[in-house]
């Protein structure tokens, strides 16, 4: 038995508002080097049972995909075969019917190798990311960048 102030480390996963789930998932999987899932399996489990339509679908990428959400995930970290669900590192993108309005409150930082940021920002920068400005700080410099959504991240 666990004590008063020992606990188990949580599952969890970073939840993403978008108006394109599908392209925010294609642009963070190239820019962190992260697997798009593949729930192809368990859409055509909950499709045959009659749990969901094809309203709920799309194609993308070359195969049937939930059309409001999908996740990347880190490529060393397990997943569920059944689901194509990550058991690990995963950012899930989900449709929302407005656009973003303000500043992230939560944000992701790519760390680059070292002397390398500046070609990590045009590589993020030709997979559809956008600088907004250079910031150098007594604590450090880094790159802040939005994701084609308009999302802030910072590039360190």
């Amino acid at each position: 038995m666990r004590g008063y102030n020992e606990h188990m480390a949580l599952h969890w996963k970073l939840v993403v508002d978008a108006s394109d789930p599908h392209a925010q998932a294609d642009f963070w999987a190239a820019a962190l080097g992260y697997a798009v899932e593949d729930n192809s399996l368990l859409i055509d489990r909950l499709g045959a049972a009659g749990a969901i339509g094809p309203e709920l679908t799309l194609e993308h990428g070359g195969r049937i995909a939930f059309r409001d959400l999908v996740a990347v995930r880190h490529p060393d970290d397990s997943y569920d075969p059944e689901s194509g669900t990550g058991l690990g590192r995963r950012i899930l993108f989900q449709r929302v019917p407005e656009q973003k309005t303000v500043k992230n409150r939560l944000h992701i930082d790519v760390h680059a190798a070292p002397g390398e940021r500046a070609a990590e920002v045009d590589r993020l920068t030709g997979l559809g990311a956008a600088v907004l400005r250079q910031v150098k700080e007594p604590g450090g410099e880094f790159t802040l960048m939005t994701d084609p959504e308009g999302n802030e991240f910072c590039v360190h």
